[in-house]
C-alpha cells in the first residue's frame, strides 16, 4: 500500500477495508478471533502493524511494556492515534483493530506528522491485565502483582513477555514513552447501541464510567448429594447463587453488575460443591455509586456466608475511578451538530487522559454486540468518524 501522505482527504471506507484485510486471517477460529499477549498471534499483528508503518514512512519501535509505536521522524512529541490489536477469546474482528486501522489512515492523509499507536494487552484476556500497556505508561500498573500473574497453563507474564522479546525487568521504566504523547484520539467500536439509538454515524465520548472488579472465593466442604441432609451442608455453589443474586438485587439502574466467571470444585454431577470462585465485574457513572454498593453487597455476602457455614474471602483486583476526557478536544471533536455518550468499558484512552489531552470516538453499533464474532459496524461510519479526527488533528497538529 503506498499512499501520499500531504493531502488532507477524507478517509473511505475502501481503505479501512483494505487495512483490515490484512488482519483478519490472524487467529480466526470457528468461534471467532483469538489474539492474546504474547503469542503468536500477537506477533504476526506486530508484522501487519510494520508493514502499515513502512507503508506511510513511519518508524516502528516497541516500548519497555510492549506497547507498538509507529512515529514520525524527529524527537517529538507528537499528537498521537491508536488502539490496540488484542482480542478476547472468540471475539470479533473490529474492538480495538477498527482503531489502529484508521490511526494509520489518519497518519496516513494529515498535514502534520503523527505517531500511531498499538497498546499491548489492552483485554487483559490471558493474565486478567485489563489495559496492561497503557496502565504502565500512565504509571497506574502494580508491576510486582503484573508480571507473577499467570494464565491457563500456568505461564507467568514474566516469562510470556521474554518469550515474546520483552524484557520484564524494564516495565518499570515505560512512562518515557508519555514524552512521545502531545494528546491523543481512540476510535472505536460502540459497545453499546447508545450512538445507534441517537441516529448519528460517531458520539464523542464524554468519559468512562467508574469500574471495578472483584474476586470472591467460598470454601465449604464436599459431600455426598443424596446422603448429606440439607441443614448438614456447607454449599459453596448455593452460597454463590445466592451472592450472585444479591448483587443484582442490590444494583439500581445507573449500574453494570456482571458475574462473568465461576469456577466450581468438583464440579461433578453427585458431589456438593466444595469451592467456588467467583469474579464480580461493577460499572457506574461515578466511583462514589461502586463505593456504597460494595459496602452494602459486602455485608449481605458475610451475611448470607455465615447462614450457609462457608468461608469467605473477598479481594479487589482492579479498580478504575474512570476518566473525563479534555473538554476542547471532545468539543472540536464533537462539531455543531454532534453528540456525547458516558462510555461503560474500559479503553487505554482513560489511563492516556491523566497525563495528556486525550478522547475517544465510538462508532455507531446497530446491535450493541461487541466481544463477539457478531459485532459488527459500517465502514463508512468509521470512515465518517476518522475523517472527523483527521480534520481536528490536521488544526491541532
Amino acid at each position: 500500500m503506498t499512499e501520499s501522505v500531504t493531502d488532507l482527504t477524507a478517509v473511505t471506507a475502501a481503505d479501512l477495508t483494505e487495512r483490515l484485510a490484512g488482519l483478519d486471517p490472524i487467529g480466526v477460529g470457528p468461534a471467532g478471533v483469538t489474539r492474546l499477549p504474547w503469542s503468536p498471534e500477537d506477533e504476526a499483528t506486530g508484522r501487519w502493524f510494520a508493514d502499515q508503518a513502512a507503508a506511510i514512512g513511519l518508524r516502528v519501535e516497541r516500548d519497555a511494556a510492549g506497547n507498538r509505536w509507529a512515529l514520525p521522524a524527529g524527537e517529538g512529541p507528537w499528537w498521537t492515534v491508536g488502539s490496540h490489536l488484542d482480542s478476547v477469546r472468540d471475539g470479533g474482528r473490529f474492538d480495538g483493530p477498527l482503531g489502529v486501522a484508521v490511526a494509520f489512515a489518519v497518519a496516513a492523509r494529515c498535514r502534520r506528522p503523527l505517531a500511531v499507536v498499538s497498546f499491548a494487552d489492552e483485554e487483559g484476556a490471558r493474565f486478567n491485565t485489563p489495559t496492561f500497556g497503557s496502565r504502565a505508561l500512565a504509571g497506574l500498573l502494580d508491576v510486582d502483582d503484573a508480571l507473577v500473574r499467570t494464565d491457563d497453563t500456568g505461564t507467568t507474564m514474566a516469562a510470556a513477555m521474554a518469550a515474546a522479546g520483552v524484557d520484564p525487568e524494564g516495565l518499570r521504566e515505560t512512562g518515557a514513552a508519555l514524552d512521545r504523547i502531545a494528546g491523543f484520539v481512540e476510535l472505536h467500536i460502540d459497545q453499546s447501541r447508545d450512538v445507534d439509538a441517537a441516529g448519528v454515524p460517531f458520539a464523542v465520548a464524554s468519559g468512562l464510567a467508574a469500574r471495578r472488579r472483584l474476586a470472591i472465593e467460598l470454601r465449604g466442604t464436599a459431600d455426598h448429594a443424596g446422603t448429606t441432609p440439607m441443614d448438614e451442608r456447607r454449599d459453596a455453589l448455593a452460597v454463590a447463587a445466592r451472592i450472585v443474586v444479591a448483587a443484582l438485587e442490590l444494583a439500581d439502574e445507573r449500574m453494570r453488575v456482571t458475574t462473568g466467571r465461576l469456577v466450581v470444585e468438583p464440579n461433578a454431577r453427585t458431589t456438593i460443591a466444595s469451592r467456588v470462585d467467583a469474579w464480580l465485574d461493577l460499572r457506574a457513572p461515578a466511583p462514589e455509586l461502586l463505593d456504597d454498593f460494595e459496602r452494602r453487597w459486602r455485608a449481605a455476602a458475610v451475611e448470607l456466608a455465615t447462614a450457609g457455614r462457608v468461608d469467605l474471602a473477598i479481594r479487589r483486583e482492579s479498580r478504575s475511578g474512570g476518566a473525563v476526557f479534555d473538554p476542547e478536544l471532545r468539543a472540536r471533536l464533537r462539531g455543531d451538530d454532534g453528540i456525547e455518550t458516558l462510555c461503560f468499558a474500559g479503553h487505554d484512552a482513560g489511563n492516556v487522559a491523566i497525563h495528556r489531552p486525550a478522547a475517544m470516538v465510538l462508532v455507531r453499533n446497530p446491535t450493541g454486540i461487541s466481544h463477539s464474532p457478531d459485532e459488527e459496524v459500517a465502514l463508512e461510519d468509521a470512515a465518517a468518524g476518522a475523517t472527523r479526527i483527521l480534520r481536528v488533528l490536521d488544526e491541532l497538529a
